[in-house]
């Protein structure tokens, strides 16, 4: 039951997306809701000016349709689907002043993390004091969970949405590159929830149907991008799906991708300070550091999709 839904939400968030894609993009041309390109970016990313950004709607309408259609049978996707659409919302209101203001910069750092503090205290609260998952944790290859203090497990799972929604962020900065990493992370996700019935496998199809529908447009050449409004929504959904199937740690294997693209600029910005003004990387997040190497765009998301399948089957044999 739970695999056939998930190959229907699939089908249709496909559906949706791919048909969207032609009449949207058109619309974003005509509003000029074109991207702003960071001036100190790789130089071959100038030619990029002016792509239509703002994709992540269709990821949202794609992945939302049959998640509504669903929910009644599975409710378990309700608390994934409200960090996933709350995270969207912060980045569509990012994405609106980047493209108002004519420049690379929307929200400010502290009104995103505000905003984000702000969906995350509702999802935290959700996992304690309703979900069935609680304050437990599968702990990778030792078949055993760890129970934390409430006062221990809400932080965590703050620093671990919050950081994977960031890094989801981060790692969006190449045609195809998030949509790319993300497709075998919410196959993996799918399969475990169908394995394990935790009731999230159909949001997990849905999401990969829209990013098969998005990836569409948005592989190498791209006609358009998905901004913070799906790179936002897209790390709501995994840090969302993890948590309701207790599996929040496996982040740090399937989601190493993630992860270093964070540690890249961490890495970068602190080195840059500590040495007045020497970078560590050519250049941060660390994709760009392999592209300014001579690597091509589309080489780096071959590589960084492969490795993050090879990782997924490595989170799934330490389960």
């Amino acid at each position: 039951m739970a695999v056939r839904d998930t190959i229907i939400a699939l089908l249709a968030a496909f559906a949706v997306t791919a048909a969207l894609c032609p009449y949207i993009i058109p619309i974003l041309h005509r509003f000029k809701f074109g991207q702003e390109v960071r001036d100190d970016g790789p130089q071959s990313h100038l030619k990029k000016q002016g792509t239509p950004t703002m994709g992540g709607v269709m990821i949202l309408a794609g992945f939302l349709v049959p998640v509504l259609i669903f929910s009644p049978s599975y409710p378990e996707m309700i608390p994934v689907a409200f960090l996933t659409i709350g995270f969207g919302l912060i980045g569509f209101a990012d994405d609106f002043l980047k493209i108002r203001r004519h420049q690379s910069e929307g929200l400010n750092p502290k009104q995103k993390l505000v905003m984000q503090f702000a969906v995350t205290a509702v999802f935290a609260w959700y996992i304690v004091a309703k979900s069935e998952a609680g304050c437990a944790m599968l702990i990778p290859f030792w078949r055993e969970k760890l129970v934390l203090p409430t006062a221990v497990f809400v932080p965590a799972l703050f620093f671990i949405v919050l950081g994977t929604d960031n890094g989801t962020n981060f790692t969006d900065g190449l045609d195809g590159l998030l949509s790319s990493v993300t497709l075998p992370i919410a196959g993996l996700l799918a399969l475990i929830s169908a394995a394990g019935n935790w009731g999230i496998s159909p949001a997990a199809g849905a999401m990969m149907g829209a990013l098969m529908g998005f990836l569409l447009f948005n592989a190498h050449p791209a006609k358009v991008f998905m901004g913070d409004t799906g790179s936002l929504a897209i790390g709501g959904f995994v840090a969302g799906s993890a948590f309701m199937m207790r599996i929040p740690i496996f982040i740090a294997i399937f989601g190493f991708i993630y992860m270093m693209e964070v540690i890249s600029v961490i890495i970068q910005v602190g080195y840059f300070k500590m040495t007045h003004g020497k970078r560590f990387f050519r250049m941060a997040p660390i994709h760009h550091h392999f592209e300014l190497g001579g690597a091509s765009e589309t080489q780096i998301v071959n590589a960084f999709s492969i490795v993050t399948f090879l990782l997924c089957l490595a989170a799934l044999a330490g389960m």
